[in-house]
């Protein structure tokens, strides 16, 4: 390979799950891999493995026979550290322990040239923590690959205090060259997936505990509605309790205890039963890890609005008012059925709202229905956002405990007649989709505004990391960050928690005072999503 700065093999230390898949990634773009791990069984064993998965691939049809025996030929085990010494690159896989990071790259620094660059996938670990023990610390990085590596497009290249610009540059060439979407964050917990990520885990969780709705159900409306590729519940499931607990314990710790990253007393319990998901057959749903390949025994369903057949005895009277320049899909969908948009200057919500005769239909910011309707003194039902209301096969709705069932059910009938399945849930501030895009929205501006990545790669990492529908500061900027303000003010005012509390750059935005230097808006692409 003629990467710029780099010559020589490609090292990766460590034969794990992760180990063997960049050893994969790197063959795969043509380069030489020395694999080497302290229990030389495992280098065997993870290259069997190897082998016979991409065998099956080729007698799939889906690889060539000769290109897969060339990748094959091109990862070769290392016996020793010091057969390490050639290379260009090093990547370590191992165990998630500081000292044992610390005491490899420090032998390394004493057998490899002065020129080979070193790298950590750790997924938690400081990069900067790592390097100190480095007589050359600029040459140190992280490269934090997502599981699977082959499949997995973004990569996490990790800038510590020392690591020096020309590191940088030089791994990011690498990494493209590989046909990754490399993304470039400093060393700070979680770096840039796993702290951003943290609230769509958290919301779920909260709703769960509050008894707010089934897994089931919670799962669906982020999925069907939220336009995420899996429910949080779910997503749960597929990493692993353990694994996902124990990331957001570290950054709890490492925040030093901020609310915004509080770990869940009801995944706390999980992990203690050891239902950790997937792997072990239970946890928020039930698998048969036996013999149906992981796949869930039974397949609950989300609770899901009666269809309401009575016919109204004579046409509802519909006005539309508010701001609706956020929900460009809801409008075309509303069009479709001749509701005509009336701009009103005076209008005392500003959010989209729908009058259907005398019940008042608004999009959620953070307060509850019961609220709205004591000072407005009518019918109020809420909805949730969704990344498509037009193609969304649901919509979330919350109805004041002062309606009348016929009310809220007159709602619910309108919108299925729509095309929509409804979800009902209990009359819950900001209901899930916003809430959930409101503390991602505050997250990524709190990433931002302290120089931990800028805007373009926080939105590519969220999108390629966890196949968000679209970056979360792309999504703000859409729904407007008034909105976004209001949502959370809402919502710290309601739990009296510093949980929900806005970033000082979210209140700048929302004022006016500064605007976010955007360039393209990124949207989900195909891919899976195994984020920690």
């Amino acid at each position: 390979m003629n990467t710029p700065h780099l010559h020589g093999p490609i090292a990766v230390i460590g034969a794990g799950t992760m180990g063997i898949g960049i050893a994969q990634v790197a063959a795969q773009a043509g380069h030489s891999v020395l694999l080497f791990d302290s229990n030389s069984e495992a280098v065997s064993q993870a290259l069997d493995n190897l082998r016979t998965r991409l065998h099956q691939r080729v007698a799939a049809g889906k690889a060539e026979a000769s290109a897969t025996e060339t990748l094959l030929q091109r990862i070769t085990q290392a016996n020793s550290l010091h057969a390490l010494a050639p290379c260009g690159l090093v990547i370590e896989a191992i165990i998630e322990q500081l000292a044992a990071k610390q005491d490899l790259f420090q032998q390394l620094e004493s057998i490899c040239s002065q020129q080979t660059l070193f790298a950590s996938n750790t997924s938690s670990l400081s990069i900067t923590a790592i390097a100190r023990v480095l007589s050359a610390p600029q040459r140190m990085a992280g490269l934090h690959f997502f599981n699977p590596a082959p499949l997995m497009k973004l990569v996490e290249i990790v800038q510590g205090l020392e690591t020096s610009p020309q590191t940088v540059t030089t791994l990011k060439t690498l990494v493209t060259g590989w046909k990754k979407q490399a993304v470039i964050c400093r060393s700070t917990p979680g770096f840039i997936v796993n702290r951003i990520a943290r609230p769509f885990y958290a919301e779920a969780l909260r709703a769960l505990e509050e008894q707010v709705a089934t897994p089931a159900t919670l799962d669906a409306i982020l999925k069907e509605s939220g336009g995420f590729a899996m429910g949080p519940l779910q997503l749960m499931d597929l990493i692993g309790h353990d694994i996902n607990y124990t990331v957001t314990e570290s950054l709890f710790h490492a925040f030093h205890g901020d609310p915004r990253f509080q770990p869940s007393l009801l995944q706390k319990e999980l992990v203690d039963a050891d239902h950790l998901g997937r792997k072990r057959g239970r946890g928020f749903y039930v698998y048969d890890i036996k013999g149906n390949g992981g796949k869930k025994e039974s397949q609950p369903q989300p609770k899901i609005a009666p269809k309401h057949t009575k016919t109204p005895k004579q046409p509802m009277r519909i006005k539309a008012t508010g701001n609706w320049v956020a929900l460009p899909h809801l409008v075309a969908l509303l069009q479709q059925y001749g509701i005509i948009f009336e701009e009103n200057k005076n209008d005392r919500f500003h959010s989209p709202t729908l009058q259907l005769d005398d019940i008042l239909l608004i999009l959620t910011k953070g307060r509850t229905c019961a609220q709205i309707a004591d000072e407005v003194r009518a019918p109020v039902v809420q909805f949730d956002l969704s990344v498509n209301h037009q193609s969304a096969s649901i919509i979330t709705l919350s109805a004041a405990c002062q309606n009348t069932p016929q009310q809220t059910a007159k709602v619910i009938g309108f919108l299925q007649s729509l095309g929509k399945q409804v979800i009902l849930l209990p009359d819950y501030p900001a209901l899930l989709t916003m809430r959930t895009v409101a503390m991602l929205c505050n997250e990524a501006l709190d990433a931002f505004n302290k120089g931990i990545a800028n805007v373009e790669d926080i939105d590519l990492a969220m999108c390629h990391g966890v196949n968000y529908p679209i970056g979360p500061l792309a999504w703000g900027k859409q729904l407007g960050w008034k909105h976004i303000l209001s949502t959370l003010e809402n919502l710290q005012k309601f739990y009296g928690e510093p949980r929900y509390r806005p970033t000082p750059l979210l209140r700048q935005l929302a004022a006016g005072h500064t605007q976010l230097p955007f360039l393209q808006p990124q949207k989900r692409k195909k891919g899976d999503d195994h984020a920690k």
